[in-house]
């Protein structure tokens, strides 16, 4: 058997594919397993150590603005999708993929395009209630389209293709005790994890740089494990130390680009501060830690509100807007949170109560069925 994956962009394409593609690996020993990605994305390192070869396609995303520039923008994407396509069927022919699994990204469409051109099944997984552009293009000529929630069904043109299956976690989301995870990573204490997305965004990182200052102030209560996100990674500890906060000498911070090791880490986690994106959510759950949604202004339909809405509304998590959210704000509600270990301990119920636990090896399921054909 040998399969494509096809994602890229944010770890919220990449690690549900990686979930899927471990599962895979796990029934199917023998097969041979490529991803497909973008080049200067995190799919370049994120792959690799998973363990799996991935193949890189230069790329250029489009733009939604009018003027000139917008308009040669998107003449210059439009070439690269074209070239990408070209490089895709010349993949194909030398791996001879049984099926292509997209989840997700700029790669994404020209490696499924490719694929339904050469009569290659594929199988796209979105993971938002709201159709990504990727989904919205590749859906018509897909042989299965999977979601991860009911209502996402009826944004799609033949619903006969399209199952409800929830979103993939890997499965060290779902087994590791908190015990395990804190006598693994050497931790002790109250433990907070804050993190908004792969690239991170920029008024959260201010907000936490300068909730520090207030962690100092009460002389550091909780370790505390941030990630910048590429976008953060220079000038957001530089305003954590204008802050009056050594960062680097204080064993109660640990402020870094990306977690590589999030399961462990949410794991060990008394409460998560982050984002509110489907797979976030969905690893959250798994995790069962209780956590603050601060969902981002700046998407499509404004998904991550409706996601997090979900969690709040099953009693697992607290949801700023992040027009209200303050650094004070923001450490009061985290306190009471650490506060309130009976609470925490019934959102965790909560948050398990809603995961499903077969979403990856359904998908698997599928993505079976198709290599039969």
């Amino acid at each position: 058997m040998n399969l494509i994956f096809t994602c890229g962009g944010t770890a919220g394409h990449i690690n549900p594919a990686i979930a899927v593609a471990d599962m895979m690996r796990q029934r199917h020993p023998e097969a041979n397993i490529l991803f497909i990605g973008a080049t200067g994305h995190m799919e370049e390192s994120l792959v690799p150590q998973a363990g799996y070869e991935v193949r890189c396609l230069p790329g250029s995303g489009l733009s939604r603005g009018k003027n000139l520039a917008a308009v040669k923008q998107n003449i210059r994407a439009v070439k690269c999708v074209l070239d990408a396509v070209k490089v895709c069927k010349s993949i194909f022919k030398e791996f001879q993929p049984d099926a292509v699994i997209g989840t997700g990204g700029y790669a994404s469409f020209p490696a499924l395009y490719a694929a339904q051109s050469m009569g290659i099944p594929t199988c796209v997984h979105e993971s938002n209630a709201l159709p990504g552009v990727t989904t919205k293009l590749a859906a018509s000529r897909a042989s299965r389209v999977l979601v991860a929630f009911e209502e996402s069904t009826r944004h799609y043109k033949h619903p006969e293709r399209v199952e409800v299956v929830g979103m993939p976690v890997r499965q060290e989301f779902l087994y590791e005790t908190k015990a395990e995870a804190r006598k693994k990573l050497g931790l002790e204490g109250h433990v907070v994890v804050s993190a908004f997305g792969s690239q991170g965004a920029k008024v959260m990182n201010e907000t936490m740089a300068d909730m520090m200052a207030l962690e100092k102030k009460d002389s550091f209560p909780f370790h505390h494990i941030h990630a910048t996100g590429s976008f953060g990674k220079e000038w957001m500890p530089k305003r954590v130390k204008a802050n009056g906060v050594d960062y680097e000498s204080c064993p109660a911070l640990d402020i870094r680009e990306y977690i590589y090791n999030m399961p462990d880490v949410m794991a060990a986690a008394d409460v998560m501060i982050g984002r509110a994106g489907s797979a976030t959510c969905n690893e959250i759950a798994a995790a069962g830690v209780p956590c603050i949604l601060v969902p981002s202004p700046n998407v499509t339909g404004n998904h991550q509100e409706k996601n997090a809405r979900v969690l709040e509304g099953a009693g697992g998590a607290v949801v700023i807007l992040e027009r209200d959210c303050t650094p004070q704000g923001m450490y009061d509600k985290l306190r009471q949170l650490l506060d309130d270990e009976q609470g925490r301990e019934q959102m965790s119920r909560r948050l398990h109560s809603m995961v499903r636990l077969d979403s990856t090896q359904r998908i698997c399921g599928i993505v079976e069925e198709l290599t039969k054909r």
